[in-house]
């Protein structure tokens, strides 16, 4: 794919924590922002405060495209994907209600539902997954009860790439009139994703990582259909609407957007945006699937330690786990930034449960992940580090 690569002089492959080099358009649109209108929108009529809330509308709409909402106002802020997950668990569990999960999921679904289990609140069913990740929808049916009132899945590990069956389960989701709650951390910007064919009801996605936007950005989309009534704010406070009253807005987006936007954030958000639909879906995964795969096959090939947890059955999407049979993931990463200046992440990738599913728990994995602007000369570079430190 076409270059706007690191000036940084590193090899960058940790972009499933978040994606680096950003396309030059984002941080132009962030300094365009903070230099040239710097309002707070929603809050002011003076031209700036519109300019501003502009900036805020075109991207819901931007976003409410990409995923194929017809409402933008649909379309609920956050600073990442965790604040998005939070925000759907617990703006949607009451007490005594039961919800089903995997052994996939990240700690942002975990912890959440951990937490409200353990405070006695709700009831929930950890499905386990195949040893590669993969959920087997029939074990999700058997895990319905009466009272289930959502399944929250992992759309993508984080730990392996393994893709989840969405669309199925959205349907077990819409037969069983359960929320279906998806978190689309690591598959916003790679594979696409339709509200209505999915039977979603809740996305949670990052602005910061296949999206190329800036940390600290993030959003929680609501189905259009959706009655969203059902759902509690995670926090109260201004909104920019309604302030003659004490009362919380009960219309969205206000309703569950308080306190001053990342407009920033977000300026760099709809630039980063754009900047993928220049490429386009198919051909982003395309290019993925030609470094994972290399990766994989240029590794195996010469590295005769390496093992990887990639699963053969799941499409690729530039999400890969290995380890070096014998060597610490720490020390390897650890030599692969100080010495070859490669970029990655060891351990545990905030997802025990998937580790213990891959069998890689507690010493974890070297996670490599993948962006529009990484190459093949960098793969082999990082596969010749890798067979070094093996040898020695």
């Amino acid at each position: 794919m076409s270059g706007n690569f690191s000036k940084s002089g590193v090899i960058y492959f940790d972009n499933a924590a978040t994606s680096f080099p950003k396309p030059k358009e984002v941080g132009e649109a962030i300094l365009d922002y903070l230099q040239n209108i710097g309002a707070n929108p929603g809050r002011s009529g003076h031209r700036k405060a519109v300019e501003a809330g502009q900036i805020v509308f075109r991207t819901r709409k931007l976003l409410a495209d990409f995923f194929g909402l017809a409402n933008p106002m649909y379309v609920i802020f956050t600073s990442n994907a965790t604040e998005a997950l939070n925000t759907a668990i617990r703006g949607i569990l009451r007490n005594g209600d039961h919800v089903i999960t995997s052994s996939m999921e990240h700690n942002s679904t975990i912890r959440p539902l951990h937490q409200m289990k353990k405070f006695g609140q709700i009831e929930l069913t950890i499905v386990p997954s195949e040893y590669l990740g993969m959920l087997d929808p029939d074990d999700i049916k058997k895990a319905i009860r009466k009272e289930t009132k959502a399944i929250v899945i992992n759309h993508v590990s984080n730990v392996n790439g393994c893709v989840q069956n969405i669309n199925e389960i959205g349907d077990i989701c819409k037969k069983n009139d359960i929320i279906f709650i998806v978190d689309a951390a690591q598959s916003a910007g790679v594979i696409p994703i339709d509200f209505k064919k999915d039977n979603i009801d809740l996305l949670a996605i990052p602005g910061h990582k296949g999206l190329y936007g800036p940390t600290g950005t993030g959003a929680l989309l609501i189905n259009d259909d959706f009655e969203i009534a059902k759902i509690k704010p995670l926090k109260c406070g201004g909104t920019g609407s309604l302030s003659d009253s004490i009362e919380q807005p009960d219309f969205l987006p206000d309703m569950l957007e308080s306190g001053t936007l990342n407009v920033a954030g977000i300026a760099g958000l709809k630039a980063g945006i754009e900047h993928i639909q220049q490429f386009g879906l198919e051909k982003i995964q395309e290019h993925k699937k030609q470094l994972q795969d290399h990766f994989i096959h240029k590794a195996a090939e010469n590295i005769p330690d390496f093992k990887h947890f990639t699963n053969p059955d799941s499409p690729a999407v530039g999400v890969i786990s290995f380890i070096l049979k014998g060597k610490s993931v720490s020390e390897i990463a650890q030599i692969l930034s100080e010495k070859y200046r490669i970029m990655c992440r060891q351990g545990l990738h905030c997802a025990p449960l998937a580790h213990q599913t891959l069998g890689t728990y507690p010493q974890g994995t070297i996670r490599f992940g993948f962006s529009i602007f990484n190459t093949i000369e960098e793969i082999d570079f990082a596969v010749n580090a890798l067979r070094e430190i093996a040898n020695e």
